[in-house]
């Protein structure tokens, strides 16, 4: 006599779903007519601020304007020519001594317009925690790397390059609690993405 476990075992399998094939992955996929509009509007709908710059000048501009870099006391640079660290990373040996950082700026290899998400990994990041610990996050990509969408992103980037590698998309927010939104609850309480025009 089989056991009850093998007979609702054997029901399942009487009852199992068609198999279907798997959906090609070479359709057409969505485009924009503008994607750095596409990328700017969804930013702002997450609560970032997208910039458009056409040199390093332009960036230190903005961020002599932007209250969140002026008065921060603890700042790090990873972008050559865009501000200033005040910290020496080098000397840090415990990723925890971090964090108390006011502003980050840091690179975006690519940006997604569909969902308004940068790509970054750690190549020349000391410590990957700088992206998540900083109160505010400055990612700088180049304006010919925004991209329409994630499989377009997929096929560009290489997972495996790199220790490590996220999808960063505006400011870190919940709203776990009554519902009510709180942005840098987790992370960064802002994120402006400059979207640098390099060939000029």
């Amino acid at each position: 006599m089989s056991s009850s476990r093998e007979s609702i075992l054997g029901k399942l399998r009487q009852h199992l779903p068609q198999s279907q094939p798997l959906p090609a992955l070479d359709d057409q996929w969505t485009t924009y007519d503008s994607p750095i509009d596409q990328f700017r509007a969804l930013l702002e709908q997450v609560g970032g601020q997208c910039v458009v710059a056409d040199s390093l000048d332009a960036i230190n501009a903005h961020l002599a304007q932007f209250e969140p870099y002026t008065t921060g006391k603890s700042k790090l640079s990873f972008v050559d020519g865009v501000g200033e660290s005040t910290l020496d990373i080098g000397s840090v040996a415990d990723p925890h001594d971090l964090e108390h950082i006011d502003y980050a700026i840091l690179p975006g290899e690519l940006a997604v317009a569909e969902n308004a998400a940068v790509w970054v990994d750690d190549e020349g990041i000391p410590h990957r925690v700088v992206y998540f610990i900083a109160q505010h996050l400055a990612l700088v990509v180049p304006k010919a790397n925004v991209v329409h969408t994630l499989h377009e992103a997929y096929e560009q980037i290489d997972v495996t390059a790199r220790p490590f590698g996220a999808f960063i998309s505006g400011p870190s927010k919940t709203a776990d609690i009554e519902q009510s939104l709180v942005i840098g609850a987790h992370g960064a309480r802002s994120l402006t993405v400059f979207l640098l025009d390099s060939t000029t």
